[in-house]
Order: C-alpha cells, then sequence, then structure tokens
C-alpha cells in the first residue's frame, strides 16, 4: 500500500469505517475475531484504509484495533487509522493501539458547529480552534499520517470552518475530512461546501479533502459523488451502508458509480474522458462476498432492493425486461453481475467430495480457515451433503460462517431441540442446553409456534432477561432442502446484542442463533478486565458521530 501525500492522488482514497461507525448500527457489535475476518476481506476489497474502531472507548475496541494493527496493517496492506477525540488521554491510547501496524493513521476530531459549541462542548470557538491545533500537533508527534475532522461541519459558519481547516493542517494534518454528521446537506450544498474550502483554505493543497455522511435523507451517496466533483479524493464510507441512524455512504454504490460512470468522472480528476484507469483502487468482483460477509457478521439483513449488492439488483420480472435482456444484458442492465463477484451459482460439490477439493473451493471464494475450522466446516458440508444433491457456493459460505461465526467462551450450548406442532396441537418444544458452568439443563415450555415455543423454553433454562425484537428467516438458495439462515436481535437495557445460525432445520437454526444472541448478551454482564489507562473513562461520555 502506497502512502499518498496530497499532490499524489490522482484516484479516489476509500477510507472504510465498517469496523467503526459501521459497528455503532444498534446491534451490530462484533468479537475481536470478527473484526479481524472483515479487516482481512476489507483488505483484499482493496480499501486504502480501515478505520479499526475507537481505542479509547472500550478495552474490546482498543485490543480489537491493535490486532488489526498487528495481522491487516501489514508493509502493503491498507493504511490502518483509529478515532481519538480532540484530547491527550484518546489521542495517547490510539497511538499505542495502532504502533504495530506498518501504515498507522490517527483521526482525531472536534465539533465546530455553534449548536455543538453551545450545547456539547460548552466551549468558545476561539477554544475550539486553540485545542484543534494543540491536539492535531499531539498526534503528529506519534504519526506522520493524520487526519482531522471539524464534527458537524456541514452545519458550521463556514468561515470559522476555514480557520479550523488551516489550523489543523498547519499543525500537521495531512487530511481534513468534512462530516455530514447528521445527514442534513444536499449534492449542491455539500459540493459548494466543498468547493469553498478548496478556495478559501490557504494550505489546502498540502492535505487531502475527505468527506464522511450519514444517510438520514438518502443523499450520503449522491452528496460524496458531488464532493468528488469539486475536489473531495477520499470517501469515507461502509460496506452495505450501514451505520448509525439511517447508515453511511455506502462503499459499494459509490465504487460501482464511479465504476459504471468512469467517463463522466475522469475529468474531474484531469484524467480524458476515454480513460479505462480505475477511479479507485477497489477489486469489484470483491464486492458481493465482503457484503454478504459483513451482513452475515452483524446481523444487519440487506434490502432485496438494495442497490448493487440486494438480491434483486439484477433480477428482472418484467417479461419484457426478461425478453431485452435475454437479447441484449445492456438492454436493461448497465452493468455485469460478474464485475461485483456475482456470478451463478456453481455446483462443484458433492457427497463424495474429499477434504482438498473442499478446501480448494473455499480457498477460490475467498476463505482462509484454519486447520480446527476447516474440520468443523468439512463435518458441516459432509451432513449437507447427505440431505442436498446440489451444494451451491452460497451454501459452502453459510455453513462455513456459521461454523466459524464467534461463539462466546464458556456460555451457553444447545445440546438437544425437539417440538412438537400441528393444526390441532398445542406448540410443545424440548431443549437441552450445557451451561456455562457444564451443567446439563433440560426443560420443556409451549408457545404461539414451533419457534416460539424453543424460545420459551431455553429462557426456562438459561434465567437471562431479554426481549426479542426481530427475528428474520431468510432461505440462502431455492428449492425446498435449502438451507435457512435466521437472524436475531435480542434487546436488554437500551443495548441491542444479534445473533445468527444457518441449518437446513430452521428450528434448529432458529434455537442456536437465539443462544448466540443470548450468549452475546449474557458476556455483556460478565466483569471485564480494564487495560489501565482506560479504567479512568470506560464509557466514553459523547456519541461519536464525526
Amino acid at each position: 500500500m502506497i502512502k499518498f501525500q496530497p499532490q499524489q492522488v490522482d484516484r479516489i482514497l476509500i477510507f472504510d469505517t465498517t469496523l467503526r461507525d459501521g459497528e455503532q448500527s444498534p446491534g451490530a457489535t462484533l468479537h475481536i475475531d470478527e473484526k479481524l475476518t472483515i479487516a482481512r476481506q476489507l483488505a483484499r476489497l482493496g480499501v486504502d484504509i480501515i478505520e479499526a474502531g475507537f481505542p479509547f472507548a472500550s478495552p474490546g475496541d482498543f485490543e480489537a484495533v491493535q490486532q488489526v494493527a498487528a495481522e491487516v496493517g501489514t508493509e502493503n496492506g491498507p493504511i490502518i487509522c483509529g478515532l481519538a477525540r480532540a484530547t491527550e488521554q484518546d489521542i495517547k491510547t490510539a497511538a499505542k493501539a495502532l504502533k504495530p501496524a506498518f501504515h498507522h493513521r490517527i483521526h482525531t476530531f472536534i465539533a465546530t458547529s455553534d449548536i455543538h459549541l453551545e450545547y456539547k462542548l460548552k466551549k468558545t470557538r476561539p477554544e475550539v480552534l486553540a485545542i484543534a491545533q494543540d491536539m492535531v500537533a499531539l498526534a503528529k508527534s506519534f504519526t506522520d499520517d493524520v487526519e482531522f475532522s471539524p464534527e458537524d461541519a456541514v452545519r458550521s459558519d463556514p468561515e470559522f470552518l476555514y480557520q479550523v481547516l488551516e489550523a489543523a493542517i498547519a499543525a500537521g494534518a495531512t487530511t481534513v475530512n468534512i462530516p455530514d454528521t447528521v445527514g442534513y446537506t444536499t449534492p449542491q450544498e455539500f459540493g459548494a461546501l466543498i468547493r469553498g474550502i478548496k478556495e478559501n483554505v490557504p494550505n489546502i493543497d498540502q492535505a487531502v479533502i475527505s468527506v464522511h455522511g450519514h444517510n438520514d435523507l438518502g443523499l450520503a451517496v449522491a452528496n460524496f459523488l458531488e464532493a468528488v466533483k469539486n475536489g473531495a479524493r477520499q470517501l469515507e464510507c461502509t460496506i452495505n451502508g450501514i451505520g448509525e441512524r439511517a447508515g453511511n455512504a455506502a462503499l459499494e454504490e459509490l465504487v460501482m458509480a464511479m465504476h459504471v460512470r468512469r467517463q463522466y468522472y475522469n475529468p474531474f480528476l484531469g484524467r480524458p474522458p476515454e480513460s479505462e484507469a480505475p477511479l479507485t483502487n477497489i477489486d469489484t468482483k470483491q464486492i458481493h462476498k465482503t457484503s454478504r460477509l459483513v451482513s452475515n457478521l452483524t446481523g444487519m439483513l440487506i434490502q432485496p432492493n438494495k442497490a448493487i449488492v440486494g438480491t434483486n439488483a439484477f433480477a428482472h420480472e418484467s417479461g419484457i425486461h426478461q425478453d431485452g435482456v435475454l437479447k441484449h444484458k445492456l438492454t436493461y442492465e448497465i452493468m455485469d453481475a460478474q464485475s461485483i463477484g456475482l456470478g451463478d451459482n456453481q455446483i462443484v460439490l458433492g457427497k463424495h467430495s474429499g477434504r482438498n477439493a473442499f478446501r480448494t473451493r473455499l480457498q477460490e471464494l475467498g476463505m482462509e480457515l484454519s486447520e480446527q475450522d476447516l474440520n468443523k466446516a468439512f463435518i458441516r458440508f459432509k451432513e449437507l451433503a447427505d440431505k442436498k444433491k446440489e451444494i451451491s457456493d452460497r451454501d459452502l459460505e453459510a455453513i462455513v460462517k456459521d461454523e466459524t461465526q464467534s461463539q462466546v467462551i464458556g456460555g451457553f450450548r444447545l445440546e438437544l431441540v425437539q417440538v412438537s406442532c400441528g393444526d390441532h396441537a398445542c406448540p410443545t418444544a424440548t431443549v437441552t442446553i450445557c451451561t456455562p458452568g457444564n451443567q446439563e439443563l433440560t426443560d420443556a415450555a409451549v408457545g404461539t409456534g414451533p419457534v416460539d415455543a424453543v424460545y420459551q423454553a431455553i429462557n426456562r433454562v438459561v434465567k437471562v432477561p431479554n426481549r426479542l425484537i426481530e427475528f428474520s428467516v431468510q432461505s440462502v438458495t431455492a428449492g425446498i432442502d435449502a438451507i435457512g439462515e435466521v437472524t436475531i436481535r435480542l434487546e436488554q437495557n437500551g443495548k441491542i446484542y444479534a445473533g445468527y445460525s444457518a441449518n437446513t432445520d430452521i428450528i434448529v437454526a432458529s434455537a442456536q442463533a437465539y443462544l448466540n444472541a443470548l450468549n452475546r448478551l449474557y458476556d455483556s454482564t460478565q466483569p471485564q478486565t480494564k487495560t489501565q489507562n482506560q479504567e479512568t473513562d470506560l464509557l466514553v461520555e459523547q456519541t461519536v458521530h464525526a
């Protein structure tokens, strides 16, 4: 991965914040090994910068950023970034967490809008200006790569915003990020803001202009594309557009918009319209795989009509459309499904396939497993092969993700689930669960249906208070023997916990997904070991939107 200087940026840098802002989606909390799995895939995808987390927020975030920095932040890998408020403790903690990365960046921020200054920070403009300059300088003492964000820039007074940006760059910021923190702006306004910054910040040529925005009005991607036309050269986005509230600008939509409309965007980067050089470093054939991975690990389902990665994105039901596509794809398709790595399901494995063929196919799909995880997945594959005549790549992805997803060590384990139901029967379920103390407990319950009965029985055993707020079932492929993917979201004391499982038996998948979510809830209530410099501020007082 090449480190860019502002004057060398001749393409659009992709700054992925799935692991930081994306994880702030309610219920999308990830365990460390899940973050590592996503980070590795983001590196394969070709993102330039991975914002791995907010190290000062919690011991878990610190450890996750540190491990991503060590394992993914290699010499030829992406820049690993950590978020820090404009405070000395935040910045020092971020520097420590990022130290293992070959290329690392500290991203520090402070609000600049009058509404934030008055009600949140309770500081004056001169105070904020001084803090920004001092904290950027402090971050610069730890790394040459410093990014500064004036939080709520879109609602800030432009003249004050110019002053803060000039001071931050003078103090050493190599990237200045312009956030639309509340998703308020429109494309024309955002383009004008970026243009104004280029024209009114004297030293702006010493920094890359970045943009970050939320999708509250459904305009985030359009805003970013307008920012590119006006001089932005870094886009901060997430896979599937996940994030707080209505989410962030979606990476896949931005990348494919510039890929498909390359001739339109080329001149804005000083290229001839006919240039075929990519506008980003993204390997577009990794998009579908990355989207599925993030969806499964976060429990954030993708709506069927979601642009680029939705299940209906390349589907045609209208007879006129079907006829046109059969005659020539370009009649109704502006991009090839294969360009995002979505091809026809390949039936390449069966019940007689061996471990080596299984491993090879997983490697072709971009899944590198440890020997232990490979053994677990292979056993599930063999079990599935006895039930299904045709096994697709999507089936393989589902069982591998189910077998290798993070499990809470020492949590509850499902040993048996059995149900009885019918149109004239009372739905009844019996479950046997191994508790964290290795005690096997069996109980039974009735419910409004078989799944509800299973959940009632599990609750009688585990005795962990919770409220089920989402139960979602999706078929991985077509057919009566399809694997069903179940996503569960539980709530307790305002916090949301997600669980996922996949099985040809939807009752078993439902029970396992529920236990996975319960285990995360249960684990969060257990005492955690704090690192020394996080003891005094384990819970960050202000919500991070920068």
